[in-house]
């Protein structure tokens, strides 16, 4: 991890949602996580991503194999499983893969959970892009998948962040969608960074971040 004289780091995991799809660098949420963080003093560097739009769980834990990072981190968020869901995937192998993501997670956090951030799934359903779809049914799977990975973050003592109602908003706020009709925008991202700061500051203030040796 850091040291003194050294920034933070910071290891994003995830789909289209951490990459930012159809928003600028700048607007993905965790830049803006960092950016909000160093306006707080807290000296943390930019993320490495680790993340493409379209990514399962499985085929984000063979993108982990193939870049290889190599912790510990400061910092590790986990946001992963709408593709599971779009694709009709079933909960069972979401839950047996995003386990081992998680443990492997924490693992690059120097086996330190607490700084392990899961955020929960966005509702896609209430975006223009599902018009004409069963939006009921698509929230009903996406709070099925997001009960697994907060049963999971939280028997791993992770931390998690539930973002799906903020997602929600965006049904009647179409500024909260990015520009191709699905994504969300960058004041939507700001809001998710903004609810991950919440949990981020009480570990990563400089005094906890310094001294520790994991």
């Amino acid at each position: 991890m850091s040291t003194a004289s050294s920034p933070l780091t910071f290891l994003a995991l995830g789909d289209s949602y951490t990459i930012g799809e159809s928003v600028a660098e700048s607007e993905r949420w965790p830049v803006q996580l960092a950016r909000m963080l160093r306006d707080e003093k807290i000296n943390i560097g930019q993320p490495r991503i680790i993340a493409r739009t379209g990514w399962t769980t499985d085929e984000l834990a063979a993108a982990i194999d193939q870049e290889n990072p190599k912790g510990p981190f400061d910092l590790v968020s986990l946001l992963i499983g709408v593709n599971n869901q779009y694709r009709g995937r079933s909960k069972e192998e979401y839950r047996e893969q995003f386990v081992e993501l998680l443990k492997r997670a924490i693992t690059f956090a120097g086996g330190n959970p607490s700084r392990v951030i899961v955020l929960s799934i966005p509702d896609w359903g209430v975006t223009p892009f599902a018009e004409g779809r069963d939006r009921a049914h698509i929230a009903m799977e996406i709070d099925g998948f997001n009960a697994i990975n907060r049963e999971e973050a939280l028997r791993a003592k992770a931390q998690y962040v539930d973002i799906t109602p903020v997602s929600r908003q965006a049904k009647d706020d179409p500024d909260l969608i990015a520009g191709d009709g699905l994504h969300p925008s960058g004041r939507m991202y700001a809001q998710w960074a903004s609810l991950v700061a919440g949990k981020t500051r009480a570990v990563l203030t400089p005094h906890d971040a310094n001294d520790s040796e994991e």
